[in-house]
């Protein structure tokens, strides 16, 4: 197995890097107003963790969600905003940060994230460091289950929550719900959500660069995908 994995989830499209503090630079719903400088910290929060651990590879996960952004990824958009900001002092990292591009959902982030680490670097991440919404993190242990990632190779870390958590926290419980009785977000409204969150009609291409978890890309559930894994009976070395 590889390095630790660090993987930040997007949020939203940077259009302008260059002026990444103002929300006229950014792709935006409008439950997402006052949010950005939360983006930037859960970017910088990455980037700190993958500079503590000069073994580590940094992926900035998220696709192109928005028609209104043109060809711009979330993940890339993250990059760049890292790169505009010198990585906060820690430009070694630059060598070993790459973007996820074709994610849709929570659900994508990680799996996704973790195929593109093993696309990147030849072998599956030794270790995965979350980073998102801490109002989520419930949500991601179920992610985490669903893809039969072991506890003890998983850290979630959440560095702050949106201005309004009263109302995340009330649409995260109807989500976390959904989730359970729906783990791989295979139902209609969730592919609805996904087909909106893809106006480029983008395809990854995980299946062929990491075909060890060609069944899992494609597991629809309802229960718990219980085939061969990579990762499946890992122990803490």
């Amino acid at each position: 197995m590889g390095m630790t994995t660090i993987i930040v989830a997007g949020h939203a499209i940077c259009k302008r890097p260059e002026a990444a503090e103002r929300e006229e630079s950014w792709i935006l719903l409008d439950f997402q107003r006052g949010e950005v400088g939360k983006y930037l910290e859960h970017i910088r929060t990455g980037v700190e963790l993958a500079a503590r651990e000069p073994e580590s590879l940094l992926v900035f996960a998220g696709g192109y969600s928005r028609a209104g952004a043109g060809p711009r990824s979330e993940g890339a958009g993250y990059y760049w905003v890292a790169e505009q900001y010198g990585w906060w002092g820690h430009g070694e990292v630059a060598e070993r940060a790459v973007t996820e591009e074709f994610s849709r959902d929570s659900y994508e982030n990680l799996l996704f994230g973790i195929c593109r680490a093993r696309e990147y670097t030849g072998r599956w991440p030794g270790r995965v460091a979350f980073v998102s919404w801490e109002f989520k993190r419930d949500r991601f242990e179920l992610h985490r289950e669903a893809i039969g990632w072991p506890a003890s190779w998983w850290e979630f870390v959440g560095p702050n929550n949106p201005p309004d958590l009263a109302q995340a926290q009330a649409a995260e419980a109807r989500t976390a719900a959904g989730y359970r009785v729906d783990p791989y977000s295979a139902g209609a409204e969730y592919r609805a959500k996904r087909e909106a969150r893809n106006p480029y009609r983008r395809q990854h291409g995980y299946g062929v660069s990491c075909p060890e978890v060609g069944e899992l890309l494609g597991w629809e559930g309802p229960g718990l995908y219980g085939g061969e894994l990579p990762w499946r009976g890992r122990v803490v070395r």
